[in-house]
């Protein structure tokens, strides 16, 4: 077969996909790449796989006018390529891959599966996205032969209300859990690296900083607490960068909230925490808490979306409503308070965080590629 992967921008490609690809070429199947690299080139391991990209011009903001050039640009990409089958993922992209292939599924029997890695409709979304993004997502699914979820809130969802020819269940894209076991490190040393403390009760969490991953909302609880030797460390950048420092400073906690930037350290550092905090306002599902899970670590989550797939209060972990501070804060001092319980906490989810390993995922693919 000849495949063609599409998401908005390379970030996505980079992150979560080498392994699907790659178990696709030793099947015998070409695949090649369309997405926008500009600001992060492809990783090298694609060009070594044989895939062809092709750069597309799409944008993140729906209503940007590149969409429309990315929309020609896809176009003949897909006209000329030949593809047996069209794989989507994220939002823009995958809305205009759909609009694309729509007349050539009819026409070459081109088919389109397309992974929703979180819809942004849920139950508690603003009622916003519900009047924007759910009509669009209904029809574009009349454009689709295969719609993958990756929790069961979205897959019931699309089971019930959608209109494409299949709707599956995978859980998540994998994460290789090569990558946590037998972990070596120093903890007292990566502590100093980072500015905390040795002894210490250290947070962290990891990803983007933006409004979504909702750091603030920890930042707030830790000022609830108001216990100086429990520190917070966050591994990811984006805008709110200083909105978040400067939250910490006029709760006075700044001495205590540590912003790390890109790390590629991920194992190591959360292999020197004590929890993992996960309080997003809306996840798919959440690959750095489950990374965090497989390092053992309870978690301390939002009850939300993707994340209710795995985090179960008092098993788990502990989660609250995303914008709950007292309730954080109480969480907090919960795991603070039993280091026993930690540990059961953490022992619970190594053995959970099993379900969604890398080669486990790869063999919900398979079947769905029919290979």
């Amino acid at each position: 077969m000849k495949i063609l992967y599409v998401t908005t921008i390379s970030l996505t490609m980079n992150s979560f996909f080498k392994s699907h690809i790659e178990m696709l070429v030793s099947e015998g199947h070409q695949v090649d790449i369309a997405c926008n690299d500009r600001d992060l080139p492809l990783d090298a391991l694609y060009a070594q796989l044989g895939c062809r990209s092709h750069r597309i011009d799409f944008s993140r903001a729906p209503l940007s006018p590149d969409n429309l050039r990315a929309y020609r640009q896809l176009k003949t990409v897909v006209e000329m390529g030949n593809y047996d089958i069209v794989h989507c993922h994220t939002p823009n992209a995958s809305v205009i891959t759909r609009l694309v292939c729509r007349k050539l599924r009819k026409r070459t029997g081109l088919k389109v599966f397309y992974t929703a890695h979180g819809f942004h409709f849920y139950k508690g979304a603003p009622m916003l996205n519900w009047l924007v993004y759910y009509p669009v997502e209904k029809l574009c699914s009349r454009f689709t032969d295969k719609l993958i979820t990756i929790n069961q809130e979205d897959y019931a969802l699309a089971k019930g209300k959608f209109h494409a020819g299949e709707v599956h269940y995978v859980p998540g894209v994998g994460v290789d859990f090569s990558k946590f076991e037998n972990i070596q490190i120093d903890r007292n040393a990566k502590r100093l690296e980072i500015g905390v403390p040795e002894d210490a009760f250290l947070m962290i969490s990891v990803g983007e900083l933006n409004k979504n991953k909702n750091h603030q909302i920890i930042i707030r609880a830790l000022a609830k607490l108001n216990q100086p030797d429990v520190h917070y460390a966050v591994a990811g950048r984006g805008d709110q960068r200083d909105p978040l420092l400067k939250l910490a400073e006029e709760l006075g906690v700044s001495q205590q909230v540590h912003l790390l930037g890109y790390r590629t350290d991920i194992p190591e550092l959360n292999c020197a925490a004590d929890v993992f905090c996960f309080p997003s306002h809306r996840e798919g599902l959440g690959v750095a808490a489950i990374e965090a899970m497989a390092c053992g670590l309870p978690l301390i989550t939002s009850n939300v979306h993707g994340i209710n797939d795995y985090s179960t209060d008092g098993v788990t972990g502990y989660k609250c409503s995303p914008t709950d501070a007292d309730g954080f804060a109480d969480a907090i001092g919960h795991v603070i308070k039993s280091s026993s319980i930690r540990s059961k906490m953490g022992k619970n989810n190594m053995l959970l965080a099993q379900k969604y390993e890398i080669t486990e995922i790869n063999h919900f693919m398979k079947a769905i590629y029919g290979l």
